[in-house]
């Protein structure tokens, strides 16, 4: 009697390759992987480093490996034998970073920490010598910072410019006292010295603060977001009334900016650098 398979139907007899396919899949993409972490040979691993690393035989490690080469996900040194990642996986990641949307994959971090706050939160990038805010979003209470997408403001006495100082070459440091530093209000950072000296601690810390220098009565913590490089791309703020946002509060929204810009980081495909001990 013959059998007619139904659409859709997978038999017993089906799995058994596509349970050896996904399984070649997972060995090959670890081949991958063990070339790219820090236990690889700077000039490529042998292939008795692959097979003993990934604990597979090194025939096993000859087939999955084969596919890798052909489209260039891995090459073969022609000399020594080793194998290292190939140029592909720079497209890959390149493509993969270039089709990221900054502000759909930090709104919800966003809105968690203007919840957990109940302060106004701002993404924000870096335009020297001057800060952009390119996200927003609103403390739900009455009183709160008035602030627009799209608007500007100092580098040198904002939280957040201060944390792209902080990450910035020695030049763009220069460039941004260069452009003038106004008292905004009186408790304004206008020596250059004192605002070297911030950024300091800035980097020893992890987080930055405006204590009411750049509007009157505002108060604003802030947190660098980081790129693939380590390089801070982004930077992230809690902004309120300093009747509210109060010196006692400023450790704890740090710890809370701190954690919900390493997500964001790490959901970016950015890397976070470890934190500067001079």
């Amino acid at each position: 009697m013959q059998h007619v398979r139904m659409r859709g139907m997978v038999s017993p007899d089906d799995d058994a390759p596509r349970r050896n396919s996904s399984s070649s899949l997972r060995r090959a993409l670890g081949i991958l992987m063990f070339l790219a972490e820090e236990r690889s040979h700077p000039h490529g691993s042998t292939l008795s480093d692959l097979a003993t690393g990934l604990e597979l035989s090194k025939s096993t490690v000859l087939r999955l490996i084969a596919p890798l080469r052909d489209v260039r996900l891995v090459d073969q040194d022609p000399e020594s034998g080793r194998y290292r990642l190939g140029p592909q996986n720079a497209l890959l990641g390149q493509a993969y970073l270039e089709r990221r949307d900054t502000r759909q994959i930090t709104s919800p971090h966003l809105h968690r920490v203007a919840e957990e706050s109940g302060e106004t939160v701002h993404l924000v990038t870096f335009d020297p010598p001057e800060i952009v805010y390119i996200d927003k979003v609103e403390s739900p209470r009455a009183v709160r910072m008035h602030s627009r997408i799209g608007g500007r403001l100092p580098a040198y006495c904002t939280a957040t410019g201060k944390v792209f100082l902080a990450h910035a070459t020695d030049d763009v440091v220069a460039r941004v006292i260069a452009a003038g530093m106004p008292a905004r209000t009186p408790t304004t950072i206008t020596s250059p010295d004192r605002l070297l000296a911030e950024l300091d601690l800035i980097r020893r810390r992890g987080y930055a603060v405006d204590d009411v220098e750049n509007e009157q009565d505002i108060r604003c913590v802030a947190a660098p977001v980081h790129d693939h490089t380590g390089a801070v791309t982004t930077a992230v703020s809690i902004s309120g009334p300093a009747a509210r946002v109060t010196r006692e509060r400023v450790s704890g929204l740090g710890t809370l900016l701190i954690s919900a810009t390493r997500t964001m980081t790490e959901d970016l495909g950015g890397t976070v650098p470890e934190p500067s001990q001079g």
